[in-house]
């Protein structure tokens, strides 16, 4: 994740409180989900950005879970993340996601 998105997220997190974010993460690829989530809960693995040593414990969701997908109007989500769901390893976001997630709990 870069340092200006790092940025946003931390200023965000700042002004409007951690109890009041959730983070939609949507890439592809399982690995860069699962940094960009473990960033977002732990802080940043590349000590080179603004969460470097910031735990912020935000939960994370993939845009394919399925509670995700609840939450989304049925023709919204299938015009805009639909394609995902056939190029995404699912079960591995599934199952990374709920790690993650208990971990921070």
């Amino acid at each position: 994740m870069d340092t200006q998105k790092q940025a946003i997220i931390k200023r965000l997190a700042d002004d409007l409180g951690t109890e009041n974010l959730v983070v939609v993460i949507g890439a592809v690829d399982s690995e860069v989900a699962q940094v960009t989530a473990e960033t977002m809960t732990f802080g940043d693995p590349s000590f080179i950005g603004p969460l470097t040593g910031v735990s912020l414990r935000l939960p994370v969701y993939h845009i394919l879970e399925s509670e995700v997908k609840e939450a989304v109007p049925q023709s919204v989500y299938e015009e805009q993340v639909g394609f995902m769901e056939l190029v995404a390893d699912k079960e591995e976001i599934d199952r990374t996601f709920r790690e993650i997630r208990a971990r921070a709990s």
